[in-house]
């Protein structure tokens, strides 16, 4: 497999964790967003988003969309699975997922940023203003739901969750984790978090998020 991508995309980085989780070789092509490779014709004619990250699976198919490209992962390599066996704790887990993927990274991606700057003419002040409260508040609802899902354990007598849902890494880590990244870039507070935060720090203390993390590839410009 081909997994082109850019170092310090979150959605990328998503794709990267499950690759490791799962023990799946692949070929590291990068895709430079800020010098705009991901507008070159040779990538144009795989990709119509003209987004990152895209997988070229080993027949040959070229799958865009981070989460459809888990999901693909998880159909054909469902060991281990990132995504739990009863459809009730797979509804919970991707509803985390997609609180990050579909609510918090959308409005604070790179394209989103430069368009503030360039076309509606806001500082950078104010860019950072927008970055730092989006990621915030949607974190804090990202805390309050992992609080609910706690106290939930806790009613059916079940031990609290190390990760985001149970001792193992789901669809939900591999979402959460390059997000506090991001956050950690733009020097979002991330304090007064302490289930979301204590989520991160359990996956990376895990080999597999150590080796998809941004330092560890090779286009790495830190």
């Amino acid at each position: 497999m081909q997994l082109y991508n850019y170092f310090r995309s979150s959605a990328s980085f998503r794709v990267r964790i499950a690759l490791e989780i799962k023990g799946l070789g692949y070929d590291y092509i990068p895709v430079h967003l800020v010098k705009g490779e991901h507008r070159d014709p040779a990538y144009l004619e795989r990709v119509g988003d003209a987004l990152v990250p895209t997988l070229v699976t080993d027949g040959g198919a070229a799958l865009s969309q981070s989460m459809a490209i888990i999901e693909y992962l998880e159909d054909t390599h469902p060991t281990p699975a990132l995504l739990p066996s009863t459809p009730l704790a797979r509804a919970r887990v991707r509803a985390l997922a997609q609180m990050v993927a579909c609510d918090i990274h959308p409005i604070n991606n790179l394209r989103v940023l430069k368009y503030l700057v360039h076309e509606l003419k806001v500082t950078e002040d104010a860019k950072t203003a927008w970055y730092r409260h989006w990621v915030r508040s949607g974190l804090e609802a990202f805390e309050r739901q992992l609080q609910l899902l706690a106290d939930e354990r806790s009613s059916q007598g079940l031990a609290p969750s190390v990760l985001c849902w149970g001792d193992t890494p789901t669809l939900a880590d591999c979402c959460l984790v390059p997000q506090v990244f991001n956050g950690q870039r733009f020097n979002v507070d991330l304090g007064g978090l302490p289930l979301t935060m204590g989520a991160f720090e359990a996956c990376m203390a895990l080999p597999a998020f150590q080796r998809a993390q941004p330092s560890s590839c090779p286009d790495n410009e830190a």
